[in-house]
């Protein structure tokens, strides 16, 4: 690491508690994706409710994209590395996520919008996670935090590691782009050289995982194929270490220990609560968007 790198202290190494490969499936209309977060195999790790990558050359596998659909009571980050992404919302708010570009939406009390892909060179290559709002943030007006690709924070250590930082701060101190958010996240996008190591404090209590786009990596003494992720156990700090050109999202959050009760686009704390979206939704009466 660089002159500047800050002495790594630990009480608690996390280690892998549980190593999950997710599934393929499709949604919205019709596209392609695999389902890591949310699957048979995790349901969820509070406050994260579901992990998706959509990564395809063909068009076929996403090219119909997400027409108008609603929202409540939980947060959407999309995060692209390669194509564009164009959403529209009920309350007249619209752009385009670019290449590297991150859109963290907080629902809310509710919005209804589409995002509809737009290929560069016939590839699309991307990220959407759900994070869970605590129960007294579930009916906040909906707000977007949309990030430029060249607005990412992105560290680089001397070893050639490079580290963009979409949300929290790095054990060097870098901020992330994306802020005030109830969970509290780290999510990061580390590139590690092959025969390096990484190493990253997280806070005692939030669940993390990490997910391998190119591997493998290995987390104490644990080896991890690309396309799968790994649940991280209790403690203060992870290392992670290449034995290749690896790459990798590192993500964690506060988790807020309360009932959920979810359909579809809806996440709340009971089931009382899932219908009455389901009636404010067909009733028109879902929020206006901040930002």
């Amino acid at each position: 690491m660089g002159d500047s790198a800050k002495r790594f202290e630990t009480r608690q190494l996390r280690s892998v508690v549980q190593r999950v490969v997710g599934h393929e499936t499709s949604d919205g209309a019709g596209v392609n994706l695999r389902r890591v977060i949310g699957s048979p195999e995790l349901n969820m790790l509070d406050p994260f409710l579901l992990l998706d990558q959509f990564r395809s050359d063909d068009p076929d596998d996403y090219i119909a994209g997400f027409p108008p659909h609603p929202h409540r009571g939980f947060e959407t980050v999309t995060y692209l590395l390669h194509g564009n992404m164009r959403h529209k919302d009920s309350a007249g708010h619209e752009g385009l996520i670019r290449s590297g570009g991150v859109q963290w939406m907080t629902a809310g009390s509710g919005i209804e919008h589409s995002e509809m892909p737009e290929q560069i060179d016939g590839l699309m290559d991307g990220f959407q996670l759900w994070v869970n709002l605590p129960a007294d943030q579930k009916m906040m007006t909906p707000r977007y935090q949309e990030i430029e690709p060249e607005a990412v924070p992105v560290e680089q250590h001397d070893d050639g590691t490079v580290i963009r930082v979409i949300a929290g701060t790095t054990l060097q101190g870098t901020e992330g782009a994306v802020h005030q958010i109830a969970a509290q996240p780290l999510y990061l996008d580390v590139s590690l050289p092959a025969g390096s190591h990484y190493e990253e404090q997280i806070p005692l209590g939030h669940n993390a995982f990490v997910y391998v786009m190119a591997g493998p990596l290995e987390v104490a003494g644990t080896e991890l194929a690309a396309g799968s992720l790994a649940v991280l156990g209790e403690g203060d700090g992870v290392v992670l270490e290449s034995t290749a050109d690896s790459r990798f999202l590192l993500v964690a959050g506060k988790p807020f220990n309360e009932p959920v009760a979810r359909h579809g686009p809806f996440v709340m704390n009971a089931e009382a609560e899932i219908q009455q979206a389901f009636a404010d939704y067909r009733a028109g009466h879902f929020g206006t968007v901040e930002g």
